[in-house]
């Protein structure tokens, strides 16, 4: 059998050499992030996608031979192993073929093959199988016993073709042949059931639908499968049956004779009764799993996009959860996220209550010296903007955020905990105003699931979404890095390494002890041993430490190397960092060791020259359309900018500021062909797109991006068109920088697609 590191390294195209170094270092306890950024020697530069694909294709391996050995042990304890069942069972390259080869053999409930074979009809069966020429009849009627419960020939012939049937169905051969049958040529159909055509009205298109499953696209399965579900229609996956049939007789049909009559009627019942049935749940379960993948790919990549949006930075920000008669929720934020006054406004309940509004919120603005203004996206949204946007504020940039997910963190136990006398309008209002200063330390608090930028993630298995989210989530915050001493529980906890517990040994630390001074102080937390150091130290920061290599991503234990760096060209370790033509005298090679490569130096002088950078884009404020704030303000053929809210499969969500997103689909995204719509949009994207068509009563909304395409479109990093420029507040200038992130879901589509 082929060792796993060799299929491995054949199916993503890499070393075995690579592979073995990175199965050790996860099986040590490394994280993904901590092997990709800091061990890049060790396993050949492999980026986290790929790390990740070998991390789970040997755990795929390592599952496939636990259940491998589980059946061996059970095929002894039966006494049916033999040589070449051994064999069979060994060569089984997945969990299909391995469960094939068992199922004979399979213990089960008592089924009609097996109340035959208690009446000793087995070798009848084999008998009427070979299909040679004998007189069936006299051969049958050897059978009939009285006293086993077969009293006629009928009877004896019947429970023959049970057990020839059942033999049939649990070939292992064929059911490979048979389940190609259905997933090349089969199809999905759906109909809708009667009397639900009204409270099944989303599902309209689905009412009489037919579909092959070999094109079906993840998202129709899901819907499909949800209106089942739902009880609103029904779903049959549906082979072209006489290709299975003409499949099954071309194996076993032999002859010409009574003997084969009896086996024909047991393929035809065999086929109907057990085979079909079987390869329908199967094919059932598989498409759904592919449809799964798809979108928990398609779910992760739009919440990393979401997690990497550009922060506005330390700004003091006044941010307001908007609403009608109830009010709006105000609160200041200091430069660190702090709650520093609360309250609330009511400028859409009439004039007495306006002029106050206004009085309230310019004295909130000089009290505090207010940066930004934050204001959710949700009902009012568009209508308090006007409101603020009318008291002409210098200085103050205006934005709209998205607040989805901040209902959920303000009814949260972490909410609770920051703010325990609050109200949760309060910490709403709280949580849009960080969301805008920093879109990755305030959503790790949300669970991803409730953030909006999905597709059908609450129908997919949530064990694998769950495991994706978490993967995403680590990358993201290990790509950005996080301040040590203004962190969050929460986002500690996603550092490599760390976890709840320790994250919460840290805030401990820092609450008795003060601001940590150096990473060494990690050392002193509870329970932070040196494997955890190891792994987390790289990806904390600490703002103006007595070491100025803790505010980058240089690891301590490469510290040695870059002071013996400054030692010889007779400097500090600061003067290396500030001195750009101090570091152009540095010849990398005279540092390379057994332990220490190119790989890793160049990411040292990158880290030297720009020390905790931030790898996010530039933030840039962003308006939509005056006087469009409704649906029925739209009018077909209107230009208008909006955000790219979430990427599906089928085309990009776009808000154009009317409380009800707009769809561009796929073949609207661009005057080029495009697969998926991540080649051209990622989330949170400005764009410029054309009202096509309105659909009030169904709050749909169809738009196009075609005539609105310029050539300064980029693929991946959401630059604005020169247009859009016209709208934008420049408002921080963070360094821009190599992101390999971008590329990250299409190798992983791609490496996993030689799994299939």
């Amino acid at each position: 059998m082929i060792s796993h590191y060799k299929k491995i390294a054949d199916e993503l195209s890499i070393t075995e050499k690579q592979v073995n170094a990175t199965i050790g270092l996860l099986d040590e306890g490394a994280t993904v992030p901590f092997i990709s950024r800091y061990r890049k020697e060790l396993t050949g530069s492999l980026d986290e996608v790929q790390v990740a694909a070998i991390r789970d294709r040997m755990q795929q391996l390592r599952e496939l031979d636990k259940r491998r050995e589980a059946i061996l042990k059970s095929l002894t304890e039966l006494g049916k192993l033999t040589p070449q069942l051994e064999q069979a069972v060994n060569a089984a390259e997945s969990m299909t073929i391995l469960e094939d080869i068992y199922l004979p053999y399979r213990p089960k409930r008592k089924t009609r093959a097996s109340v035959a074979r208690e009446k000793g009809l087995q070798p009848l069966a084999d008998v009427i199988l070979l299909q040679g020429k004998l007189d069936l009849q006299a051969e049958a009627e050897k059978y009939i016993d009285l006293e086993k419960g077969v009293s006629t020939l009928d009877e004896a012939l019947a429970g023959a073709r049970d057990i020839i049937a059942e033999h049939i169905a649990e070939n292992a051969e064929l059911r490979t042949q048979i389940r190609q049958v259905f997933l090349e040529k089969g199809e999905f159909q759906t109909k809708v059931i009667a009397g639900k055509e009204e409270e099944g009205i989303k599902y309209k298109d689905y009412f009489d639908w037919k579909e092959p499953l070999k094109t079906a696209p993840s998202h129709r399965i899901l819907a499909m499968r949800r209106a089942e579900k739902e009880e609103i229609l029904w779903l049959d996956v549906l082979p072209p049956e006489e290709n299975a049939l003409q499949i099954i007789e071309n194996q076993f049909v032999k002859g010409n004779n009574n003997c084969t009559e009896q086996v024909k009627l047991a393929v035809a019942d065999g086929y109907k009764r057990l085979l079909k049935p079987s390869m329908e749940t199967e094919v059932r379960l598989l498409t759904k799993k592919k449809a799964d993948e798809e979108a928990i790919r398609v779910f992760a990549e739009n919440i990393r996009q979401l997690l990497l949006g550009a922060p506005l930075g330390q700004k003091r920000v006044l941010a307001i959860d908007p609403g009608f008669r109830t009010g709006c929720k105000v609160v200041c934020l200091d430069e660190q996220g702090q709650l520093l006054e609360n309250t609330a406004i009511y400028p859409h309940t009439g004039a007495g209550n306006l002029k106050d509004a206004e009085k309230t919120i310019k004295h909130l603005c000089t009290q505090f010296n207010i940066e930004a203004i934050a204001i959710g996206n949700g009902t009012a949204g568009r209508e308090t903007e006007t409101f603020i946007r009318g008291l002409n504020l210098a200085g103050v940039a205006i934005v709209m955020v998205n607040e989805s997910g901040a209902s959920v963190y303000s009814a949260s136990e972490i909410a609770r905990e920051e703010f325990p006398d609050k109200d949760i309008t309060v910490r709403g209002a709280v949580s849009i105003g960080r969301r805008l200063m920093d879109p990755l330390a305030e959503l790790v608090k949300i669970d991803p699931k409730s953030i909006g930028v999905g597709q059908y993630q609450h129908d997919v298995d949530q064990n694998k979404l769950q495991l994706a989210l978490d993967d995403t989530v680590m990358s993201s915050v290990n790509a950005v890095g996080v301040e040590l001493n203004t962190a969050s529980k929460q986002i500690l906890a996603y550092i490599s390494g760390l976890g709840p517990q320790l994250a919460q040994n840290i805030i401990d630390y820092r609450n008795k002890n003060g601001a940590f001074k150096r990473r060494g102080d990690l050392r002193q937390v509870a329970r932070l041993g040196d494997k955890a150091f190891e792994q987390a130290a790289g990806f904390l920061r600490i703002r103006n430490a007595d070491n100025p290599l803790d505010s980058s991503g240089v690891h301590p234990e490469r510290y040695a190397l870059v002071e013996q760096m400054a030692k010889d060209l007779n400097c500090n370790v600061k003067d290396l960092m500030q001195d750009e033509q101090l570091r152009k005298k540095i010849s990398l090679q005279k540092y390379v060791t057994d332990q220490v490569g190119l790989p890793t130096l160049n990411d040292i002088m990158a880290e030297l020259a720009k020390p905790g950078r931030d790898p996010r884009e530039q933030f840039e404020a962003f308006s939509f359309t005056e006087g469009v704030n409704q649906i029925s303000d739209l009018k077909i053929g209107m230009q208008l900018p909006g955000i790219v809210t979430n990427i599906t499969n089928f085309g990009a969500f776009v808000d154009i500021g009317v409380h009800q997103d707009g769809l561009v689909h796929l073949s609207q995204i661009t005057n080029r062909y495009i697969k998926d719509p991540n080649e051209v949009l990622k989330v949170h994207q400005k764009v410029k797109v054309t009202v096509t068509d309105v659909d009030e009563s169904r709050k749909r909304i169809a738009l196009s991006m075609k005539d609105n395409e310029t050539k300064d479109t980029t693929k991946q990093t959401g630059k604005m068109m020169p247009k859009q420029r016209n709208n934008q507040t420049e408002l921080r200038s963070p360094v821009k920088q190599r992101d390999e992130e971008t590329d990250m879901q299409a190798k992983l589509a791609a490496l996993k697609s030689k799994f299939k």
